[in-house]
C-alpha cells in the first residue's frame, strides 16, 4: 500500500495526494515491487533503504547514502501478533527515509499502531525532522502501553497459577518472558538512535524539535526501566514456581516411596509363608487369619513410624 500526504504551506492543512511533489510524506506499508520501483524512479533514489526497512531482521540504526543524499533511520516498534490463537508481543523494524530536503518516506512490513496513531491534521509534512521525532515519541508511548498490558497478563497468569500449576499457564509466562527480552533489546537500540539524533549532526534540529526529542528519550528510558522491573518480577516468579513444582514432585515421590514400603510388608510375609518348608501356624486352622493380623499390625506400626518421620504428610 502506498499513500502520500502533503501540507499546504499557506494553510498548514495536510491532505492525501496522488502527486509527487517536494515536501510530501510517503507512507509505504508492505509495498509491492511496482510501488518500490515507482517511488525510487520518481525520487531518483536507490532501492536499498526501502528493502532494508522491510527486512524483519534489521536492527535499529542510522545509515547515510551520500550518492543520492538519503538518510535511513530504522527503529524497532512493538506489535501484537496472533500465534496459535494467542497474543504474542513482538517487535518489528520500521524505516524512516529522508530524501534530500524534499521528501520523507516511512516504510513498514505491515500496518502498525505507530503510523496510524499519528493524526494527519497534526502532521506538517515539510517539517521532516518533526515528523521523525513524533514517530519516536509515539513509539515510546506505544512500548509503555504494551508493557502495562504485559504486566496485567503477568498478574492474571500468576493468579491462575496459584490455583493450579498447569502447563498452559507456565507456557504463557515463558511467552511473556520472551516478549520482554525482545522489548529490552529494541528499546536499548532505539535509545542509541535517539541519542545520536540529539547531536544534530545527522538531521537539522530546531529549538521546538529538541523538546519533542527530549520527551521521546524520557519516555523511552521509562520504558527501559519498566521492562527491567517486569523482567525481574517475572524471573523471580518463574524461579518460585520452579521451586514449588520441585517441592511438589519431591512430596509425591516421598509419599509413593512410603506407600511402597508399607505394601512391601504383607508381600514379604506372604512370600515367606509361601515357602515349601515348616513354618509357624502352618497347620493351624486360624493360620491365615493370624498371619493377616500380623501383617496389618506391622503395616500400622510402619505407617505410624513414617508419619512421625513426616514421610506421609
Amino acid at each position: 500500500m502506498l499513500k502520500m500526504y502533503s501540507t499546504d504551506m499557506q494553510t498548514n492543512i495536510t491532505e492525501e495526494t496522488k502527486e509527487f511533489k517536494k515536501g510530501n510524506w510517503i507512507n509505504m506499508v508492505s509495498p509491492t515491487e511496482d510501488e518500490i520501483k515507482m517511488v525510487c524512479s520518481k525520487l531518483e533514489i536507490q532501492e536499498d533503504f526501502i528493502r532494508y526497512s522491510l527486512d524483519e531482521e534489521e536492527k535499529a540504526r542510522i545509515d547515510i547514502e551520500e550518492d543520492d543524499n538519503t538518510i535511513l533511520y530504522i527503529i524497532d516498534i512493538p506489535t501484537i501478533e496472533k500465534e496459535r490463537d494467542k497474543k504474542v508481543y513482538v517487535t518489528m523494524p520500521i524505516g524512516i527515509i529522508f530524501v534530500r530536503d524534499d521528501y520523507i518516506i516511512t516504510v513498514s512490513q505491515k500496518s502498525n499502531e505507530i503510523i496510524e496513531s499519528l493524526k494527519i491534521e497534526q502532521i506538517i509534512t515539510y517539517k521532516k525532522s518533526r515528523l521523525l521525532l513524533q514517530i519516536f515519541y509515539a513509539n515510546a508511548r506505544r512500548f509503555l502501553s504494551l508493557l502495562y498490558k504485559i504486566n496485567k497478563e503477568i498478574e492474571s497468569t500468576e493468579n491462575k497459577l496459584k490455583d493450579s500449576l498447569q502447563n498452559k499457564e507456565l507456557l504463557k509466562m515463558l511467552d511473556l518472558e520472551k516478549s520482554l527480552v525482545y522489548f529490552t533489546t529494541s528499546l536499548k537500540s532505539n535509545e542509541v538512535v535517539m541519542e545520536k539524533t540529539t547531536r544534530g549532526k545527522i538531521i537539522k534540529l530546531y529549538e521546538e524539535d529538541e523538546d519533542v526529542l527530549e520527551d521521546a528519550i524520557i519516555e523511552n528510558k521509562q520504558a527501559i526501566e519498566m521492562v527491567k522491573i517486569y523482567s525481574d518480577i517475572l524471573n523471580g516468579t518463574m524461579d518460585t514456581y520452579a521451586s514449588i513444582i520441585s517441592n511438589n514432585l519431591n512430596a509425591v515421590m516421598k509419599i509413593l516411596t512410603s506407600v511402597t514400603f508399607i505394601l512391601a510388608i504383607p508381600t514379604l510375609i506372604a512370600s515367606v509363608w509361601g515357602m515349601n518348608v515348616e513354618l509357624p501356624f502352618q497347620r493351624s486352622p486360624l493360620g491365615f487369619a493370624i498371619i493377616t493380623v500380623i501383617s496389618v499390625i506391622l503395616c500400622v506400626i510402619a505407617t505410624i513410624w513414617l508419619k512421625r518421620k513426616h514421610m506421609l504428610n
